[in-house]
């Protein structure tokens, strides 16, 4: 069936499943799946003992799995993490849908994730295919009015060029920074991920394949929903109290 969504907001079920009441114990299973990631666990094998630790369901296990890390790809994206203060006449590459989606989920109410190693992750999923929703504008010209004020030299957007309506994507960028004079290059390429990760320029994204990689990278999506979007649904899974997976199985 076609996607007819108008908003890229929170899931029917996501009340319940990222509640007040629900957010010690997730927080407590990235703690435990962090842990084990350290420790060399295969990630699919040890989201699945966790999240049947914890009976979590098949979201909730989608969620604790995008916020854990391992203590070496924690520290080691902290390393290479850029500050604002460092775009200013820089060029910034950024992962388009990556960082796109993010912004709309917040502006539409969806679950804004807290990760380990600071990032800001959204629960949304294309399937190979993207849909403008009502917030897509709004959250271009957030991040066009943002990268304008850090003075970033030149953005580059680049976009998944499998992914369905990419084209539509391309040009709808290219007219609003026409629109406000920004300097931006829109890029249609065939896997973004190993184009940001080899770069040397600063790259803008959350995706932790590129992090392990990227020699610079900033934290856009994050900073632009803290500046401007001040009420969105934050879950924060970035910290977790003691290992029960460990204490419970002392195999482990």
């Amino acid at each position: 069936m076609p996607d007819r969504r108008q908003h890229r907001g929170a899931h029917p079920q996501d009340q319940g499943l990222f509640d007040t009441f629900s957010e010690p114990e997730l927080r407590q299973a990235t703690c435990d799946l962090s842990w084990l990631l350290t420790r060399g666990y295969a990630s699919v094998s040890a989201l699945k003992l966790v999240g049947d630790r914890y009976a979590l369901n098949a979201r909730q296990r989608t969620a604790v799995g995008r916020c854990a890390c391992g203590e070496a790809e924690a520290s080691r994206r902290a390393a290479h993490r850029v500050q604002t203060q460092d775009l200013a006449n820089r060029e910034l590459w950024i992962d388009g849908y990556n960082v796109l989606t993010s912004l709309e989920a917040a502006l539409s109410g969806g679950v804004i994730l807290q990760a380990r190693d600071g990032c800001y992750r959204d629960m949304a999923s294309m399937h190979g295919s993207y849909r403008k929703v009502a917030e897509t504008i709004p959250a271009i010209q957030i991040l066009g009015e943002l990268m304008a004020e850090w003075n970033v030299a030149t953005c580059r957007w680049l976009l998944d060029q499998p992914v369905s309506n990419s084209g539509r994507l391309k040009t709808m960028l290219r007219e609003i920074s026409e629109e406000h004079g920004w300097n931006w290059e829109i890029e249609l390429v065939p896997d973004p991920d190993p184009v940001l990760s080899q770069t040397d320029q600063i790259v803008a994204s959350a995706d932790s394949q590129i992090l392990n990689q990227a020699e610079r990278w900033f934290n856009l999506a994050r900073c632009a929903i803290e500046t401007r979007i001040p009420a969105a649904w934050i879950v924060d899974l970035s910290r977790g109290e003691g290992l029960t997976v460990m204490q419970e199985r002392p195999d482990l």
